[in-house]
């Protein structure tokens, strides 16, 4: 088939398609495993008891809070990230002396989990929001810096060496050439990375918090309302997909010329 040819396009409806067929796949699933019996209600609620959750929560337990509060708390931790590790990152891909300064202790840093540092963070910065955002910056920070690296590392050689033998400055390369060349790749990264930035939420809010998707969570897992569990994870799904929509689309009006997506 012509489209079972790696790498070809597909027409847009047939993405649609398939896209909308995998999500009515795994809510048959989900139906069949629950209305059926076979998974009790309390480890896996069916659809209907999700969706009467998720209006309770919004009419009477302020949800739109907890959602605005966990926004507000990644996108911080993020941006803190963001604005400190992609200018770090095209440095090191650029230059070898930053690469050889920054790189082997942020490559070392980056396996440490951010998890095992929320007391010192506790310590250093109490219990009120830095703490949280601190956490969620310390899970960023380090990957999407290196990724930047990685993405500037690979800008092509050639048009480098071309633009040196057309008289062009080394600054002038650095940001007429490898700059521009990059930047698709680090939309990208950013896409990526602030995907990974809402899986560190739910160990940002476990300490101190009074709201938050996470601390939602963690509070109806105490009192095991499992659906309530459930409502927050495709909240928090859904958030990371309107993101990641963004980031296309971004992506798209800005280098039109790149195809139809990201390439990471």
């Amino acid at each position: 088939m012509k489209y079972l040819v790696p790498k070809a396009d597909i027409p847009d409806r047939l993405y649609i398609t398939l896209t909308a067929l995998s999500f009515a796949l795994l809510l048959a699933i989900w139906s069949g495993l629950t209305y059926s019996g076979f998974v009790p209600m309390l480890f896996l609620p069916a659809p209907d008891q999700i969706v009467t959750s998720a209006i309770t929560l919004f009419a009477e337990f302020n949800l739109i809070d907890d959602i605005l509060a966990s926004v507000g708390r990644v996108t911080a931790g993020f941006v803190l990230a963001a604005v400190i590790g992609v200018p770090l990152g095209v440095l090191m891909g650029s230059l070898k002396v930053c690469e050889a300064f920054a790189e082997p202790l942020l490559g070392f840093l980056r396996y440490m989990p951010a998890s095992a540092f929320i007391p010192l963070f506790i310590l250093w910065l109490g219990i009120g929001e830095s703490e949280k955002v601190a956490v969620i910056f310390f899970g960023t920070f380090f990957q999407l810096t290196l990724m930047i690296m990685d993405v500037t590392k690979n800008v092509s050689q050639a048009l480098i060496d071309t633009a040196y033998t057309l008289g062009v400055s080394r600054s002038a390369v650095f940001w007429r050439i490898i700059l521009p060349a990059s930047m698709p790749g680090i939309v990208d990264t950013l896409r990526i990375t602030f995907g990974w930035a809402w899986t560190y939420l739910v160990v940002a809010e476990i300490v101190a918090a009074s709201s938050g998707l996470g601390h939602m969570i963690m509070q109806s897992q105490r009192f095991l309302k499992t659906s309530h569990i459930i409502v927050g994870i495709i909240i928090i799904g859904v958030i990371g997909i309107l993101i990641d929509v963004f980031f296309k689309s971004l992506y798209k009006k800005l280098f039109p010329w790149m195809g139809k997506g990201g390439s990471l």
